[in-house]
């Protein structure tokens, strides 16, 4: 199954790939990789913001982490020039979680992203990350997280 059926089986449609908001390109393809930066959480009300541990719980902070990974694909998908085909697997994930210095979940904030990906990719999806928290993102946001993919 192409990964535009999965998207669409699942009922996602994925967000236009974002324009850079500084001084930085949105994604670099280098051989056959994709280093994609850091994709803000936002959906089509605006952005997600939050503090994880004080104004917002696990379960909005992982639905913030979902939309994430729906801006890293969609990046991917710009850099394969409309073809999410291409995409061959996930390499790694960064992920940054606004949170208090008392919260430690953000691992579970996270899987929102990981858990998405996984369910259109399978195996594919699978992928080595990090999950860190931060006093402060840019705008507020609850969640950021940039990534690395390998393609054909």
């Amino acid at each position: 199954m192409s990964v535009e059926a999965k998207l669409a089986e699942l009922g996602v449609t994925l967000p236009d790939a974002p324009a850079p908001a500084a001084n930085y390109v949105p994604y670099v393809v280098s051989g056959n990789m994709v280093y994609v930066s850091g994709q803000i959480s936002a959906d089509e009300n605006g952005l997600i913001t939050g503090t994880l541990g004080d104004d917002m719980d696990v379960e909005a902070g992982a639905a913030a982490a979902k939309r994430c990974a729906m801006g890293l694909l969609a990046q991917v998908k710009a850099a394969c020039g409309g073809d999410l085909d291409r995409l061959t697997r996930i390499v790694k994930l960064g992920a940054f979680v606004n949170s208090t210095a008392e919260f430690t979940q953000q691992p579970q904030v996270v899987n929102g992203a990981s858990d998405f990906l996984v369910a259109v990719l399978g195996d594919a999806g699978r992928h080595a990350r990090s999950a860190v928290s931060s006093p402060s993102l840019p705008l507020g946001v609850a969640v950021e997280i940039d990534g690395v993919f390998e393609i054909k």
